[in-house]
């Protein structure tokens, strides 16, 4: 399989703010860095409010405000030249028609034009994740004319491997990119940047656990880092 990464447009697609960086961050930042490509985060869902036991957008003012501009700070840290923001609400994706999530991904894809689309696999835990993996390949069906020609799917840690080992799909990477080790600290960054979000060690959105992570997917290609992912589409 060839594929040219050189200038092209990036679309990332993702549930919730930091979701566009944790499976992917490194890839964007070395793309971004080294191949001339601009990427646009997609985020969803809000991110926040499911941490309560009724969603109350008014309760949760002040954190959402503060969760929008950690949004602009990691995407400063890895280098997307805009994001698109909405507030679908956090972990209730399976109470939202899946049209309504399919519209925004056609309509982001027909402004922005791009040559890719990253967003998750469609076997998370996390139902966020797995609907947002459906409303792009419903909003991407290869009809005649359709330009896009380029899904990947990344892995999202701390939902991806939380997933049952049974469970019926499985995150099988067939696809890696190496990475450098400044684009694993510009990740690393990005997701300090998320106040709500960053934990402690071992926590698998830790600092040490997300550099683990990388060397993991690097010994697999014989690098000293990478990032892993499943191609569901490439039209050559």
């Amino acid at each position: 399989m060839l594929m040219e990464w050189t200038n092209k447009k990036i679309l990332v697609v993702v549930a919730h703010p930091d979701d566009e960086l944790l499976g992917l961050g490194a890839t964007i930042h070395r793309l971004v860095r080294q191949q001339g490509c601009t990427a646009r985060a997609v985020i969803l869902g809000e991110g926040i409010t499911s941490r309560a036991a009724v969603r109350d957008l008014e309760q949760w003012a002040a954190e959402l405000r503060v969760h929008r501009g950690n949004i602009g700070r990691a995407a400063e840290a890895i280098g997307y030249a805009s994001t698109g923001i909405y507030d679908f609400a956090d972990n209730r994706f399976d109470s939202v028609d899946l049209l309504d999530l399919v519209k925004v991904v056609e309509q982001e894809k027909e402004a922005f034009q791009p040559d890719i689309i990253f967003t998750h696999h469609g076997g998370d835990t996390n139902i966020d994740h797995r609907r947002t993996f459906e409303a792009v390949i419903t909003g991407t069906r290869p009809l005649p004319g359709e330009p896009m020609r380029t899904i990947i799917a990344c892995e999202t840690p701390s939902s991806t491997e939380w997933q049952a080992a049974n469970y019926p799909n499985p995150f099988l990477p067939n696809f890696f990119l190496a990475v450098a080790e400044e684009d694993v600290a510009a990740k690393i960054a990005g997701m300090e940047a998320y106040e709500f979000e960053k934990r402690a060690y071992p926590h698998p959105r830790s600092p040490e656990a997300l550099r683990i992570q990388a060397q993991r997917w690097g010994v697999v290609i014989g690098q000293p880092f990478a990032e892993a992912f499943m191609l569901i589409r490439h039209i050559g």
